[in-house]
């Protein structure tokens, strides 16, 4: 199928759709307009070239009869939409002109836009690139998430404590969502089950509404645009009226409330029963919503349901939206009439699921009483499943319904006909470990696609000097096929060159310096070697370890004040969760090691720690770029890939890291002599823990670990409260499941490696220009080229 590119837009015709909008859309003069009424503005003279995009798409889709990926996930950290629409339809230069034209600066326009608050970390990233990419291949699809109204958190600090407070994204004007009030669809919990005449009818006794909001996601050069549905719980009778008469107003409004309340925030604290509740509610939410408005737009295409896995690939992203199996069987089943094992292969034949994780914690189980007393019928079919399962392997030995709970994962497994890891090394794992047993009863399910980022995004946009340089060298057919970054290789090997691209990363740290003065008021030498870790907070990913092995770096500059050592500004950003309360200890000890360091006059020229708060997308933009050193130092066999290891290699910045998710691959593209490896590999790793007081031994063998441990826990840190980090020593000394410890002597062999590197410019920025050339195979166009051949048999409506 033939889509036309759109056609090219002028300056002249992009300033006056921004005067229109400005005056017909929202009313505004131009003299009396301010700062949020341009940025609205341009984002709908942009909007509008992506509508037409949108549009386009979606009728090629419906006369082809196309079949369709829907991609349900809990996150989608799409960040700022404007910029990423201007990049996509090439209309930078446009767009800046116009707004010059208009008395308007062009990147204080698009600063005022706020980040969508819709996300966490590198699941919910991970599905805004997938939805990107997905576009950009002229792939038909939806993602489904949920319109969250005040995200995860706003992280502040006070006293180096996380402080959180709402994440209140939708205060300001959104331009990107088309509200949808036609799509609506009433969810159920609770209730009976009816077994009537040889069917089962389920009751729910509570009833919310999901409204849909459609936001247009445009591809590279504007050629298709897929669409993001999130969807807003409403209450399916919002007002109480015989109370509010009798007076009683908040009983008037608690429907409202109450229903509100499942779409309020991410990942609700689940410390608690009622936010465990919380959670259940919102996952089941999000899927019985989605179904619904899949099986609506299949019956409008189609007629036979026994077709649908030839229309429909539902991809789940993590456990989260599990429930689907159960609910897809419920209602082939109980509402469209199908026998059971039918609707259970029909199901499978559009569900697959892709798994994030091994922690075991994380892959969620459910307790049967809090399961069956919300969602009482997917209870009954969850066993029938199991069940069924069952009878069809015999030799099974594991249950997704052991210990009166209901296995997720396993749940997702069994429901799905492909499930897939996201590195080489975590669907090894996956195989050997928690999927070790459905894996030998099905050894054709697992596949393996290894995960991508966006290069329009984390290349091009965050990276303009950069890509620029990129561009003048090879072209910008990298841009869609970024496998053409090898191409620059001949290029690096000549000293201006090389040259420029130091140049363009020093701007880029002198521009995030800056930014930290303003906005943080500490001043930073940006000549020092930039070194960061920006992730959520969890101890897999050990924070921990970076800031104990600062402690001992610190400390040996303090022995030895006059050595030549390298100057380093360590970045930190990431959130903890809410109730996960180590998480948050150690970001208050990064903190408080920072407010020593940084005020310490023998080493403060040399070594600062700086914690950024409220990380998000627009914060990763400004840190990427202008890294030097990018810390990726998981526990091995812990993280299942990442991507934020791929966005700073493929930016130029160096690797220091273990044999773990995507690190391991990213090694072998790039060279393992442009990467800093140190530590135990996954099975070193289940070896290390059968071994007595494992961490109390590499503490005795190291004596840096040790001093550095001793200032923790002696209260160095914390002179106002001396055992304040008492238990996080104890941790690292005592059962250290993560193995701090064990790593620790390595990091610092491999620490100092990268500064001894730092202090030859040459040989370093060789170094980091070929880990930019050769990071072109983790774009997240070649991950969903794999999904749509190996997973959903998806097909591409662009021409070559």
């Amino acid at each position: 199928m033939n889509i036309a590119t759109p056609p090219q837009v002028s300056t002249n015709t992009l300033r006056d759709a921004i005067v229109r909008h400005l005056c017909y859309s929202f009313g505004r003069e131009p003299d009396f307009a301010g700062l949020e009424d341009w940025r609205m503005a341009l984002s709908y003279a942009i909007r509008d070239h992506i509508a037409d995009s949108w549009f386009r798409a979606a009728g090629t889709a419906r006369r082809e009869g196309a079949k369709r990926v829907y991609y349900l996930s809990m996150e989608f950290l799409i960040g700022r939409l404007l910029e990423d629409g201007i990049v996509n339809l090439g209309l930078v230069d446009q767009a800046r002109e116009a707004l010059a034209a208009l008395g308007q600066d062009y990147d204080t326009v698009l600063a005022d836009e706020p980040d969508a608050a819709l996300g966490n970390g590198g699941l919910g990233r991970l599905a805004a690139c997938f939805l990107e990419s997905l576009s950009t291949l002229g792939c038909p699809a939806y993602g489904y998430g949920i319109r969250y109204e005040h995200g995860l958190f706003r992280q502040s600090f006070q006293g180096g404590r996380q402080i959180e407070a709402p994440e209140t994204w939708l205060l300001q004007r959104h331009a990107w969502e088309f509200e949808r009030p036609e799509a609506l669809f009433r969810i159920g919990f609770g209730g009976e089950i009816e077994e009537t005449g040889g069917k089962v009818l389920w009751h729910p006794a509570e009833h919310v509404d999901a409204e849909a909001y459609d936001t247009p996601i445009v591809g590279w050069q504007g050629k298709w645009a897929n669409t993001l549905r999130l969807w807003s719980a409403k209450a399916s009778d919002p007002f109480d009226l015989p109370a509010f008469n009798r007076g009683d107003f908040a009983a008037a409004a608690q429907p409202e409330a109450l229903a509100r309340t499942i779409s309020r925030v991410l990942y609700p604290d689940d410390t608690t029963e009622q936010g465990r509740e919380l959670r259940l509610k919102q996952e089941f939410f999000l899927v019985a919503a989605a179904l619904r408005d899949i099986l609506a737009r299949f019956d409008k295409e189609h007629s036979d349901i026994r077709k649908l896995p030839e229309k429909v690939a539902i991809q789940l992203n993590d456990t989260h939206p599990a429930v689907a199996g159960p609910e897809l069987v419920r209602i082939l089943h109980d509402e469209r009439s199908l026998p059971f094992e039918e609707a259970m292969e029909i199901a499978r034949g559009c569900l697959s699921y892709t798994n994030h994780t091994l922690l075991p914690e994380a892959l969620e189980s459910w307790g049967e009483d809090l399961f069956g007393r919300l969602l009482p019928r997917h209870l009954q079919i969850a066993d029938l499943i199991d069940n069924a399962h069952y009878e069809a392997n015999p030799s099974r030995t594991q249950s997704m319904r052991a210990d009166h709970q209901v296995k997720m994962g396993q749940l997702s497994f069994v429901m799905a006909h492909k499930v897939n890891g996201v590195s080489a090394l975590h669907t090894e794992l996956m195989k050997e470990t928690v999927f070790s047993e459905l894996h030998r009863l099905h050894p054709e399910r697992i596949v393996n696609q290894t995960n991508g980022v966006t290069p329009r995004r984390w290349l091009l946009a965050c990276n303009p000097r950069l890509s620029e340089l990129i561009t003048e060298t090879i072209g910008d057919g990298w841009v869609a096929d970024l496998e053409r970054l090898r191409e620059l290789e001949p290029a690096i090997e000549d000293a201006a060159w090389r040259e420029r691209f130091d140049a363009a990363k020093r701007a880029n740290k002198v521009d995030l310096s800056n930014w930290m003065a303003e906005a943080q008021g500490v001043s930073v030498n940006p000549d020092a070697m930039f070194d960061v870790q920006i992730k959520r907070m969890h101890e897999y990913k050990r924070q921990h370890l970076n800031i104990l092995e600062t402690i001992a770096l610190w400390q040996e500059m303090k022995d030895a004040p006059n050595a030549d050592w390298t100057p380093r500004v360590v970045l930190f950003a990431g959130k903890a969760a809410p109730g996960y309360a180590f998480a948050k200890d150690i970001i208050r000890l990064i903190n408080d090691v920072a407010a020593v360091l940084n005020a310490d006059p023998e080493t403060g020229g040399k070594l600062q720690v700086l914690f950024l708060p409220n990380y998000n997308v627009t914060l990763a933009e400004r840190l990427i770029p202008a890294a030097d050193l990018s810390e990726q130092i998981s526990t091995a066999g812990k993280e299942a890939s990442g991507t934020g290891n791929m966005k700073f290699a493929l930016n130029g910045a160096m690797t220091i890291g273990t044999l773990d998710g995507a690190n391991v691959e990213i090694r072998e593209h790039v060279g393992a002599e442009n990467f800093f490896l140190f530590g135990m590999t996954a099975s070193d790793v289940t070896e290390r823990r059968k071994i007595e007081s494992h961490a109390a031994k590499a503490i005795e063998a190291d004596p840096r670990l040790a001093r550095a441990l001793q200032a923790v826990r002696g209260g160095a840190f914390s002179p106002d409260e001396v055992d304040r980090y008492t238990h996080v020593a104890d941790n690292i000394a005592g059962a250290d499941y993560f193995l701090v410890a064990s790593d620790f002597t390595e990091y610092w062999r491999a620490s100092r490696e990268a500064d001894a590197a730092f202090r030859d410019p040459a040989t370093w920025i060789r170094k980091a220009a070929l880990n930019t050339a050769r990071s072109g195979w983790f774009s997240s166009d070649r991950t969903i080229r794999g999904y749509m051949q190996d997973i959903w048999a998806a097909r591409s409506y662009l021409s070559d």
